[in-house]
């Protein structure tokens, strides 16, 4: 199977959603360096196919990673493109279960701990709850982002305006035969040596207390005040793209 093919694929269809994706992830990368330097121990959050992994090593020939992640499908693709670099180590774990920081790693051990387009995918309490639990994986001055959906409550009207832009350019570009999320996963269906993968997948999301129909997509305030409450000593935007924005802690 053609790893580098597929994380190629995830990126394309990713950026039918997401046009600014590599300016959230340049912006992520400057907040690591500027507070932990250019050696950081990074623990990508809700990684799956490893997409802020790859970004790192790329700019950070010494990093190291962890990629988490409860979505086996996603976590042998990260495998299969990443999993034979000594830097990297990739770790199946649930967010939902309060207990993934064992399978994360030690205390207070990494520099940053790192997510995007993913924790939405969490109930408000268990996304405060992560927020939480992965400031006591950062040793101090380290630094936790999430970049995401994250709309600024004070421009209700635009926010509606801009997502149906949105839907109309992502119309557009389905219109065009380029893949989108849906057309992605029934591709990699296709695949024999996912099918296994795949139905774990299903199963287990079928089954999970946050599926697919309770996405939380919250505004940046609601955010820096989950932050704030878990005990981040600065805390604030560091980027915004319309309705999306990097939202970052430092631990104290």
């Amino acid at each position: 199977m053609d790893w580098e093919a597929w994380q190629e694929r995830w990126d394309r269809q990713q950026e039918v959603y997401l046009p600014d994706r590599e300016e959230r992830f340049a912006v992520m990368l400057d907040v690591v360096e500027a507070a932990t330097g250019a050696e950081p121990r990074v623990l990508d959050l809700a990684g799956g196919t490893g997409s802020i992994s790859r970004r790192v090593l790329a700019r950070f020939p010494k990093a190291t990673v962890v990629i988490v992640d409860v979505d086996p499908a996603l976590l042998a693709i990260a495998a299969g493109s990443l999993g034979a670099d000594e830097r990297v180590t990739i770790r199946s774990v649930d967010l939902d279960d309060r207990s993934w920081v064992a399978g994360a790693g030690e205390p207070a051990s990494f520099d940053a701990v790192l997510s995007a387009t993913a924790l939405h995918w969490l109930t408000p309490e268990r996304i405060q709850g992560v927020y939480a639990e992965a400031g006591g994986l950062l040793r101090s001055g380290g630094v936790f982002g999430n970049a995401d959906h994250m709309a600024d409550d004070g421009l209700s009207g635009l926010n509606e305006a801009v997502a149906s832009l949105r839907r109309r350019r992502v119309e557009q570009i389905r219109a065009e035969g380029r893949w989108d999320w849906e057309q992605w996963w029934q591709e990699l269906a296709g695949e024999p040596e996912m099918a296994e993968l795949i139905a774990r997948r299903n199963e287990h999301f079928a089954a999970a207390p946050t599926s697919s129909h309770t996405r939380s997509h919250l505004p940046s305030s609601w955010h820096l005040d989950a932050l704030r409450r878990a005990g981040y000593e600065q805390v604030g935007l560091a980027w915004r793209g319309l309705a999306d924005a990097l939202a970052v802690g430092v631990r104290a």
